[in-house]
């Protein structure tokens, strides 16, 4: 693959994912469709863009639900509504009886039904309340889980495309019809460094702390929960893939859509789980300690994988280059 090639591929994913105007040429989308390694590279940018949504109003002070409000208007903005289109269709095949034949006329009907209103509200409910978080954390840590978490919805794109048959001729054949697995080790390895990013943000950013969440210099919850946001937006993206084999008999653009946003609520509400488990088990140790009658050479041994896990992500981050 060559330079331009590459680039064609990355403006066809941006294209895809987004409403900014690029990448909608024949040539970029022909690009795109055989290259699932873009997916979480325009992962890394597109959460920038919504990381500098979300980023001054942290620092602004704004109230939690005004920068919940501002994350989803951002996404709303910035993605526009067809993954959301995929999110109603398949909430309606979901409740529809019959087998993947009747589930799969359902999805190509224009008319949302309860499931699909169903299905909508949860998403966008799901995605406001795990932003309502964000302004408990560290302003870096924040930032960096915003880009964490859209790159782990994309990897969950990567998993579908890769892993998944088409259902029928259509978007979804297009796009997943020429891929094998064999495609999907290159976007989890380039999607890897996102887990480093909150660890990162947190070792870069000492004492910028808010709501009691980790003393000043200690990474491992920062680590955790960029770990857990890719994670379980890969989980989510495998969950989803497992229900449309059964259900709809392969996968789709719809799926492929409502996996984008599914996930991204998903990896959202884990890292944040992830973070406040990490930031507990802290306090917890640093209060236990000296009720325990440990001495400072006592806990040494604590101390220094401690400080092996504040280099890990810098380590994860370097690895794919």
């Amino acid at each position: 693959m060559n330079v331009g090639h590459a680039l064609a591929a990355l403006r066809g994913a941006v294209g895809f994912l987004s409403r900014l105007p690029v990448g909608r040429d024949e040539r970029a989308w022909e690009a795109f469709r055989g290259a699932p390694w873009t997916l979480p590279v325009a992962g890394y940018a597109l959460g920038s863009l919504l990381a500098l949504v979300v980023g001054p109003a942290l620092v602004a002070g704004l109230p939690g639900p005004t920068v919940a409000l501002a994350y989803v208007l951002a996404v709303v903005a910035l993605t526009g509504i067809n993954h959301a289109d995929g999110v109603a269709d398949l909430g309606d095949a979901a409740v529809v009886h019959g087998g993947p034949e009747r589930r799969r006329e359902v999805l190509g009907d224009t008319v949302t039904g309860v499931g699909g209103t169903l299905g909508l509200v949860l998403v966008v409910a799901g995605l406001a309340l795990g932003a309502l978080g964000l302004p408990g954390l560290p302003l870096a840590v924040a930032v960096g889980l915003v880009v964490a978490c859209e790159v782990g919805a994309k990897l969950a794109m990567a998993a579908l495309v890769t892993l998944g048959a088409p259902a029928h001729e259509g978007f979804g054949a297009a796009v997943a019809g020429d891929l094998s697995p064999r495609a999907l080790p290159v976007p989890l390895v380039l999607g890897l460094p996102a887990v480093a990013l909150p660890g990162l943000a947190a070792r870069g950013r000492p004492g910028a702390v808010t709501g009691g969440a980790l003393p000043a210099g200690v990474v491992p919850a920062g680590v955790a929960a960029g770990t857990a946001a890719l994670g379980s937006a890969l989980l989510a993206g495998l969950a989803l893939l497992w229900w449309a084999r059964r259900r709809l008999g392969g996968v789709s653009g719809d799926v492929f859509g409502a996996g984008n946003e599914l996930a991204r609520v998903v990896a959202l509400h884990a890292s944040l789980v992830a973070w406040d488990l990490a930031s507990h088990a802290n306090l917890v140790v640093q209060d236990l300690a000296p009720r325990a009658g440990l001495a400072a050479q006592d806990l040494a041994p604590l101390g220094s994988a401690l400080a092996a896990v504040e280099w890990l992500p810098e380590v994860v981050a370097w690895t794919p280059w």
